[in-house]
C-alpha cells in the first residue's frame, strides 16, 4: 500500500510539504508575498482595498505625528497656508460688510426696528441688520473641469436668462487662461471674483474641477463658505469621475442635485408698508390643489408626446430625458441635417422656455442623409441622376471620368454599415460628345419648326455654325436654344428672311393686312383659308382682291361663305336675338319691343330674381346706349323663383336639399322639427296657381344624427384639402376619432372644424406629418431650405415649379440638386431660366477668408495671443464680405468648423473642436460681426489637415477653420 501511495500522490505529498515549509518560515512567507503584493494590489476593487487599508494607513499616520509632528507639518505648509490666507481674507471682508451695513442703518427707523428685533431674538445687531439689507438670488451654477475646461454640469434658476452654457464655460476658462498668461502667476492661482454691473461671478476652485456662481444683487460673505461646501461634497462623492472626466457626463448624473442647493440660494428684498403681497399669497394658497395637480399631469402628458414625436424623427437619437423643478431636460444625438428639434414644439403645447435641450452633431447613415452629403460634396452634372433604390444609393447617367473618379472616392470613404454607393450605371463621356449631341437636338428642333429651313449646320474650333432660312412669324431660333444646354455665347447663326406658304403663316399675314370684322371667322380646313360670316361689301372687296394676289403654289383663300349685308340689316337682326333672348329668360315677360330712329324700346314685366336685361346684352353686339327699356316688377310663379324665395325666408340647414321635380318643389333629408313646423306653414302661404312645396320626405332627427352628419360633413371637408390624408375616423361612446397623414404646411385640421357645428371637445384626432407633393407646398419648402436670394423669383406654372432670376454658381447647383430630387417624385422644378450671378469680384476676398485658419495649443480651447491680430484681421475681412454680398443681392454665412489632433479619447476631441469654434465665434463676435452670419460644428479628429506622424502636424491639425457659404 505505501508503494502504491508513492506511485499515486508521490508529488501531492512533496508539493504540500513544500507549501507548509513556506508556511512556517516568516521569512521566506514575506518574501513570498511580497513578490504578488503590488499586482493583488492593483487588481482589487478600489473600494475594498481603502476599506482594508484604511486602519492601517490611520495608525502609520498617527504614530508618524507622535514620532515627529514637524514633518507632517512641512509636509502639508504649502497646501494650509493659502488656504487659511484666503479664509482669514474672507473673514475680514465679512467684518467689513457686516461693520458698513450696520454704520449705514444704526440711525434709521429701519435701524430701530431692526435694533428691537435683534433685543427679541437674542441675536446680533449686525446679523439682523444682513439679514434685511443685503438682497441677493444664484442665477447660474457652472461646475467645470480644471484640466480641459469643458462643462461638466450648469444649473440655472427660474426665469434666468443667459446664452449657450458651453460657450459661457469656454469663454470662463479663456479669461482663466488670459489672467494668468498676461500677469505669469502660478497654475495653482485662480480668479476669484469678477464684477460686471449688478451681476458677481464667484469662483471656487477645487482638486479636479472649478464651481462658478453668477450672483444677481449684494450677497453675504457667508455665501462663499456655502458655496466651497457644495464642491467639497461633489469631490468627495464624485473624486474619480471629476478626475476621469472627457466629456461625457452620464457618470455624473448627481452633481446637478448638489448644484441645485446653490440655485436655491437667495435673499427676497423685505416689503414695505401693509403686507399686500402675503395676503395674495395666503389667498392664492386656497385655490384648490387639485387644479395645480391637473396642470401638472397635462404638462407631463405634452412633454412625453413631444418627446415620443422627437425619438420618431430620422437623424434624432434620444439619449436622455426628464423633468426637474418643471423644467424639462432632453439630450441626445442629432444630425444636423434632420429637422430641427426646436421647430417640433410647435403644435405640442409645451412651453419653449422650459425646455432645457443638449444636442451633440452626429453623421447619420440613414440613406436620405447620406444621399444629401453625397449631393452636396460631389456636385453631380445635370446628367447624373442620385436616387435610392432599396437602401442603396445609385447614380445612373453620364459623366466625365473626373467626376465618376471623385465618385468612387466618396464610395470608397462611406462608414461601414451605411448604404453602398453605386456608380456603375454612369456611363464615362467625354466633353465634346455630350456638346455635340446637344447641338444636333438643337439643329432636330430647328429642322421641325415650322417657317425654319436649316440649309447648313456644322461644329468647328468648340464653336457652332447655322445658316438658313426663317419667316419672321416663325418662332425665334435664339428662343429654342432654352432647356438644350447649348452655350448661347458658342452659338454663330445666319439666317434670311423669306415668307412660308405654310397655310398657318398665310393667315396670320391675311389677318394682320385685312383686319376682319368680329362677324367674319378665318380658319384653315385642309390647306385651304375659309372665311365664313358676314361683313360688308367693301371688306369682301378687299378680301377678294388679297385672294387674287396669293402666290401660285400657296392655299387658296375661299370667301364663298361670307355674306354681303347692310349696317342696318345687321343691327336689326342682333336687336331681334337679343329679344328672343329675353324672351327664353324665365321671370321676363316682353309686353312690347320696337326700332324708331335707330333707337331700341323694350317693355314688359321682370321678376327681381331674374337675370337682369341689361347684362343679357353682353355679347350680342348691341350698342347699351341705344337700347331704351321699361320694366315692372312682379312675382313669377315659375319654381325655379319660388325655390329661391322659400331658401331665403326658410335657411334650410345642410341636410335639408331643395329641388324641382316635375314643376313641384320637393324637399329631402332631415331637420329638427323647429324648422319642420316653419316649412309647413309657408307651404300652406304659397299663392294658389303656384307650384306645390312638399316636404313630406323631410325626417325629424334628433340631436346624435345631426351630430353625425355634422361629423360626416367635417371629414369630407378634411379629405378635399391638399395635404391631408384621412387613414381612419370613428365615432365611439359619443366622441368622434380621426387619424391619418398631413403636411406641416396644410391647413390646421382644428381650425377646419369651424362652421361645422361639430363639438372641438369630443374630437380626438391622431396625425402623423409627411410632406405632400402639392406644388404650393413644395415651393414653400423650396423657399425655407434653399433661402432664395432677392433677386431669384419661384412661380407656380400650369403645376411646374419656375424659378426665374440671377443667382451664385453654388445656389444654383443646390437648386438643380433639389430638381433632380423632386423629378424622382414626379414634381418638375424648372431652372433653365437661372442666370448665374457674376460675383468675380468677391473670389480674392473669400479665398482668402479660406485660407485663414485659427491655431491653438493641445487642450486648450481659447487661442494663444500670437492669434490676435489673425482674428483683427479675420473679422474685418468678414463684415466687408457680407457687406459686399449683401449689396450683391446674395446673403453670406460662414462656417466655423473646430478641429483637433488624434490625442485622447474621441469623446473629448468632438467637444473640444465644437468649443474651440464657439470660442472663435464669440471672440469673431467681440470684434463686430453679426453672430446670425456664424454658424459653427466640431469636426474632431475626421477633417485632419496634415497627417499626425509628428508633433508639427498635431500642432497643425488643432485649428478652427472657416467656410464661405452664398445664399
Amino acid at each position: 500500500m505505501e508503494t502504491l501511495r508513492q506511485l499515486l500522490v508521490s508529488r501531492e505529498i512533496s508539493e504540500l510539504s513544500r507549501v507548509t515549509h513556506l508556511l512556517d518560515e516568516p521569512e521566506q512567507l514575506a518574501a513570498a508575498v511580497g513578490d504578488v503584493l503590488p499586482s493583488a494590489a492593483a487588481r482589487a476593487p478600489h473600494a475594498q482595498l481603502g476599506e482594508a487599508l484604511a486602519p492601517a494607513v490611520e495608525r502609520a499616520v498617527q504614530r508618524s505625528i507622535q514620532k515627529s509632528p514637524r514633518t507632517l507639518t512641512d509636509i502639508l505648509y504649502p497646501v494650509f497656508l493659502p488656504a487659511i490666507r484666503k479664509s482669514i481674507g474672507e473673514k475680514i471682508d465679512q467684518t467689513f460688510q457686516s461693520l458698513n451695513e450696520t454704520l449705514r442703518h444704526i440711525f434709521t427707523w429701519h435701524g430701530l426696528k431692526w435694533r428691537f428685533e435683534s433685543w427679541r431674538t437674542g441675536a446680533s445687531f449686525s446679523e439682523v441688520v444682513l439679514k434685511h439689507s443685503l438682497v441677493y438670488r444664484v442665477e447660474h451654477v457652472f461646475l467645470i473641469s480644471r484640466n480641459s475646461g469643458l462643462l461638466i454640469a450648469h444649473v440655472a434658476a427660474d426665469n434666468a436668462t443667459s446664452e449657450d452654457p458651453q460657450l459661457i464655460s469656454s469663454m470662463l476658462s479663456a479669461i482663466q487662461d488670459f489672467v494668468k498668461d498676461s500677469f505669469n502667476e502660478k497654475e495653482q492661482s485662480s480668479l476669484d471674483t469678477i464684477r460686471f454691473g449688478d451681476l458677481r461671478l464667484w469662483s471656487e476652485v477645487g482638486q479636479f474641477a472649478t464651481l462658478v456662481s453668477v450672483i444677481r444683487g449684494n450677497p453675504p460673505e457667508e455665501l462663499h463658505e456655502i458655496v466651497r461646501d457644495v464642491l467639497l461634497r461633489i469631490h468627495e462623492e464624485c473624486s474619480q469621475a471629476l478626475g476621469e472626466f472627457d466629456g461625457d457626463s452620464s457618470q455624473l448624473a448627481g452633481v446637478e442635485a448638489q448644484l441645485q442647493t446653490c440655485v436655491e440660494l437667495k435673499q427676497e428684498e423685505a416689503n414695505q408698508g401693509f403686507p399686500w403681497l402675503v395676503v395674495v399669497a395666503v389667498l392664492l394658497l386656497l385655490v384648490p390643489a387639485g387644479g395645480w395637480v391637473l396642470l401638472s399631469w397635462q404638462s407631463g402628458q405634452r412633454w412625453q408626446a413631444y418627446v415620443s414625436r422627437l425619438e420618431t424623427q430620422p437623424g434624432i437619437i434620444v439619449a436622455e430625458q426628464k423633468v426637474r423643478f418643471g423644467q424639462f431636460y432632453v439630450a441626445g444625438l442629432r444630425d444636423p441635417l434632420s429637422a430641427d428639434p426646436q421647430s417640433l414644439l410647435s403644435g405640442t403645447q409645451v412651453d419653449p422656455a422650459r425646455v432645457h435641450s443638449q444636442w451633440k452633431f452626429y453623421q447619420s447613415l440613414e440613406p436620405e442623409f447620406v444621399l444629401k452629403r453625397l449631393t452636396a460634396s460631389l456636385a453631380p452634372p445635370d446628367t447624373v441622376l442620385l436616387s435610392i433604390i432599396k437602401d442603396r444609393i445609385v447614380a445612373e447617367g453620364e459623366a466625365p471620368a473626373t467626376w465618376i473618379g471623385r465618385a468612387q472616392a466618396a464610395a470608397q470613404q462611406l462608414s461601414a454599415g451605411g448604404p453602398v454607393f453605386d456608380i456603375s450605371g454612369v456611363r464615362d463621356v467625354s466633353l465634346e460628345e455630350r456638346e455635340a449631341e446637344r447641338w444636333q437636338a438643337y439643329v432636330s428642333r430647328l429642322e421641325t419648326q415650322p417657317g425654319i429651313i436649316v440649309a447648313e449646320q456644322k461644329i468647328r474650333d468648340g464653336q457652332f455654325y447655322v445658316a438658313g432660312l426663317r419667316d419672321p412669324l416663325g418662332a425665334d431660333p435664339q428662343s429654342l436654344l432654352s432647356g438644350t444646354q447649348v452655350d448661347p455665347a458658342g452659338v454663330h447663326s445666319q439666317w434670311k428672311f423669306y415668307q412660308s406658304l405654310e397655310p398657318e403663316f398665310v393667315l396670320k399675314r391675311l389677318t394682320a393686312s385685312l383686319a376682319p370684322p368680329d362677324t367674319v371667322r378665318l380658319s384653315i380646313i385642309k390647306d385651304r383659308i375659309v372665311a365664313e360670316g358676314e361683313a360688308p361689301a367693301t371688306w369682301i372687296g378687299r378680301a377678294q382682291a388679297a385672294a387674287q394676289q396669293l402666290s401660285a403654289g400657296g392655299p387658296v383663300f375661299d370667301i364663298s361663305g361670307v355674306r354681303d349685308v347692310s349696317l342696318e340689316e345687321r343691327e336689326a337682326e342682333r336687336w331681334q336675338a337679343y329679344v328672343s333672348r329675353l324672351e327664353t329668360q324665365p321671370g321676363i315677360i316682353v309686353a312690347e319691343q320696337k326700332i324708331r330712329d335707330g333707337q331700341f324700346y323694350v317693355a314688359g314685366l321682370r321678376d327681381p330674381l331674374g337675370a337682369d336685361p341689361q347684362s343679357l346684352l353682353s355679347g350680342t353686339q348691341v350698342d347699351p346706349a341705344r337700347v331704351h327699356s321699361q320694366w315692372k316688377f312682379y312675382q313669377s310663379l315659375e319654381p325655379e323663383f319660388v325655390l329661391k324665395r322659400l331658401t331665403a325666408s326658410l335657411y334650410p340647414p345642410d341636410t335639408v336639399r331643395f329641388s324641382i321635380v316635375n314643376d313641384r318643389i320637393i324637399a329631402e333629408g332631415e331637420a329638427p322639427d323647429t324648422w319642420i313646423d316653419k316649412a309647413r306653414a309657408a307651404a300652406r302661404q304659397l299663392s294658389a296657381g303656384g307650384p306645390e312645396f312638399d316636404i313630406s320626405k323631410v325626417r325629424d332627427v334628433s340631436p346624435e344624427a345631426r351630430a353625425a352628419e355634422h361629423w360626416q360633413y367635417y371629414v369630407s371637408r378634411l379629405e378635399a384639402q391638399p395635404g391631408i390624408i384621412v387613414a381612419q375616423q370613428t365615432e365611439r361612446g359619443g366622441d368622434f376619432y380621426i387619424s391619418g397623414l398631413r403636411d406641416p404646411l396644410a391647413a390646421d385640421p382644428q381650425a377646419l372644424l369651424h362652421g361645422t357645428e361639430v363639438d372641438p371637445a369630443r374630437v380626438h384626432s391622431q396625425w402623423q406629418f409627411y410632406q405632400s407633393l402639392d406644388p404650393k407646398f413644395v415651393v414653400k419648402r423650396l423657399q425655407a431650405s434653399l433661402t432664395p436670394p432677392k433677386s431669384v423669383l419661384l412661380s407656380i406654372i400650369q403645376g411646374r415649379i419656375v424659378v426665374v432670376g440671377e443667382a451664385p454658381a453654388n445656389w444654383i447647383n443646390r437648386a438643380r440638386a433639389a430638381a433632380e430630387q423632386l423629378s424622382a417624385d414626379g414634381v418638375v422644378l424648372d431652372v433653365s431660366q437661372l442666370q448665374e450671378l457674376n460675383l468675380a469680384e468677391l473670389n480674392d476676398l473669400r479665398e482668402a477668408i479660406q485660407a485663414t485658419d485659427i491655431f491653438f495649443y493641445s487642450g486648450k480651447v481659447v487661442p494663444g495671443p500670437e492669434q490676435t491680430p489673425v482674428l483683427d484681421r479675420l473679422a474685418d475681412q468678414i463684415k466687408e464680405f457680407a457687406e459686399n454680398a449683401r449689396k450683391s443681392g446674395v446673403t453670406a454665412r460662414f462656417m466655423l468648423t473646430g478641429h483637433s489632433d488624434a490625442t485622447g479619447r474621441e469623446t473629448a476631441n468632438a467637444s473640444i473642436s465644437a468649443a474651440r469654434a464657439e470660442t472663435v465665434r464669440a471672440l469673431l463676435n467681440k470684434r463686430g460681426v453679426a453672430p446670425e452670419l456664424l454658424l459653427v460644428r466640431g469636426a474632431g479628429t475626421f477633417e485632419p489637415l496634415v497627417p499626425e506622424n509628428s508633433q508639427t502636424g498635431s500642432s497643425t491639425n488643432r485649428r478652427v477653420s472657416i467656410t464661405v457659404n452664398l445664399d
